[in-house]
């Protein structure tokens, strides 16, 4: 059953840019953005609350058939959205069980889980708690096992293939936003090279030009 109707939920910088590059992958500038403020409390709002009371983004809401539905969580929305364009080939069809369709999952939520959180616990230390919250030694801890478990692995497979899980590019490659935001991980932006990063939806997701906004 297709989807139509799509509106993204989204703040800069944060899980829902991942969205915002596959609805550009996959349907162009034919969505809706509601930009939320989250440093001035627009996910705590009672509207927004009712929507989801995870007070986070990324949300999605679209119709199919008669029914609006609402998804959270990106990796979900990604594997949901990827599945819902078949006619994209941006994910290896789930009507059958398949070698690369079991390393694309792993992938893709290897992405929006596991390397997320080590990330998320850099960023916020560095960026987002007071200076008497802040610790130092976690930052180190999750930059040196970013640089010295995930980062080879993530090596590995863009000089194997040149994307994350082979030689074509798959929704589970709008993950990268993260790791370039580590800082010193330049040999993976290197190696990512320009077969992503100037992929015109990528560009998209970052300026948000030609998206209706509300």
């Amino acid at each position: 059953m297709r989807i139509s109707d799509i509106e993204l939920y989204h703040y800069p910088a944060t899980r829902s840019s991942r969205v915002k590059w596959l609805l550009h992958e996959l349907v162009g500038d034919e969505f809706r953005v509601n930009r939320l403020d989250l440093y001035g409390l627009d996910a705590y709002s009672p509207d927004y609350l009712r929507l989801n009371p995870n007070h986070n983004v990324p949300l999605i809401r679209f119709r199919m058939g008669g029914e609006v539905v609402t998804a959270l969580e990106s990796g979900a929305i990604l594997t949901l959205l990827a599945d819902a364009f078949p006619e994209r080939q941006l994910a290896p069809k789930p009507a059958r069980l398949s070698a690369e369709r079991a390393d694309y999952l792993q992938m893709l939520y290897f992405g929006a889980a596991a390397i997320d959180m080590m990330l998320w616990r850099i960023r916020i230390h560095e960026h987002v708690l007071s200076d008497m919250q802040r610790d130092l030694r976690t930052i180190e801890r999750y930059r040196k096992k970013f640089m010295t478990e995930v980062e080879p692995q993530l090596a590995a497979r863009l000089d194997r293939g040149g994307f994350i899980c082979g030689p074509a590019f798959s929704a589970a490659d709008c993950n990268d936003r993260p790791w370039r935001d580590v800082g010193q991980s330049v040999r993976l932006v290197r190696r990512r090279g320009v077969r992503s990063v100037r992929r015109p939806a990528r560009r998209a997701r970052v300026l948000c030009q030609g998206v209706r906004r509300s």
